[in-house]
């Protein structure tokens, strides 16, 4: 559930690339238009797709000088993912994986479904940034969850399959987009799986290795005996021991300021901030703007995300090797 669900992930991350795109247009040479109320009576598409560049009412059309709004909601998007990356793992710390996973879920849906009715850009790009904060921390609950369900020999596994389903919902995107050229009938298609992941999201347990860090642990040992029948062990008997890292009542709960207080923790940090921040600015700058290189439109957004697989296999094996 958790991996086929990078797919949706992948899909309202990727959103705008589709909804978003430009399509080729001319204005008539003759009664250039003076006011946004008179576009849509001089420009023309060519191209046979909708998108909110193209809807026919004076608060969109967001051409010439309001080119700019594409990029704006865009932005609003990773602003919003960025405040979801900083404050659902607190949450998910404090109240658990699965409630924190379910709720940020269930409010992506509904924020998607406000982005594909938007009846005006206001709505969309709030929503938009809406979608950014749950979209994002909920994927980063997810990722967590995957890693807490298996042992850390399957850590290099999880993690790789994890991000070769988001790099497959790309592909995935630029089929639905291919399949459908309406824009807000594309966003309810790509949204709508999301209703299905949210259903099936209730089946999961909670992680076993939070509930072993909150003392819980004969919770924990339930989960793992669920986990062991579902993977073919009728019965297995195992008692965990209570947990040293337990918090007593006089104990301050850890949290991110031990990422800065500690010299080895903090360069480290230094170092995979740095990582993360040029590895995620090309690789964004690159798959957003898949829209803009010359060919078929919806080849290039796929190939975007297809040349991503092999690299995973890659991937798994290296982070296994011993250097």
């Amino acid at each position: 559930i958790v991996f086929c669900f990078q797919v949706y992930v992948a899909c309202q991350s990727m959103l705008i690339v589709l909804v978003g795109a430009v399509p080729e247009y001319h204005i008539d040479q003759e009664g250039i238009p003076v006011s946004r109320a008179e576009i849509a009576k001089h420009v023309h598409f060519v191209d046979n797709f909708t998108s909110i560049v193209t809807e026919a009412s004076t608060s969109w059309y967001l051409i010439e000088q309001e080119a700019y709004k594409v990029s704006l909601a865009s932005s609003l998007f990773f602003a919003g993912l960025l405040i979801g990356n900083l404050t659902f793992g607190p949450l998910s710390d404090k109240l658990g994986r699965k409630p924190v996973y379910i709720s940020g879920l269930f409010l992506d849906v509904v924020f998607g479904y406000v982005t594909a009715l938007a009846p005006n850009y206001d709505v969309f790009a709030v929503s938009r940034f809406f979608v950014g904060i749950v979209n994002g921390g909920m994927a980063l609950v997810s990722f967590v969850l995957t890693q807490e369900y298996v042992g850390k020999s399957f850590w290099s596994f999880t993690g790789s399959l994890t991000n070769l389903m988001f790099a497959v919902g790309i592909a995935v995107y630029a089929l639905l987009g291919y399949c459908v050229r309406e824009w807000r009938y594309l966003a309810l298609v790509s949204n709508t799986p999301g209703v299905i992941f949210l259903l099936l999201s209730f089946m999961l347990p909670e992680s076993p290795r939070w509930l072993y860090s909150q003392g819980k642990t004969a919770e924990a040992e339930d989960v793992l005996r669920y986990i062991a029948l579902g993977n073919g062990k009728e019965r297995l008997n195992l008692k965990l021991k209570p947990s040293a890292g337990t918090l007593r009542k006089d104990e301050s709960a850890p949290g991110i300021l031990n990422l800065v207080k500690h010299p080895v923790l903090r360069w480290r940090t230094i170092i995979l901030m740095y990582i993360w921040y040029v590895c995620s600015f090309v690789y964004y700058g690159l798959t957003l703007n898949a829209g803009e290189l010359r060919g078929n439109l919806y080849l290039n957004v796929a190939l975007s995300g297809l040349v991503e697989v092999p690299a995973f296999p890659l991937c798994m094996l290296f982070i296994e090797k011993s250097w």
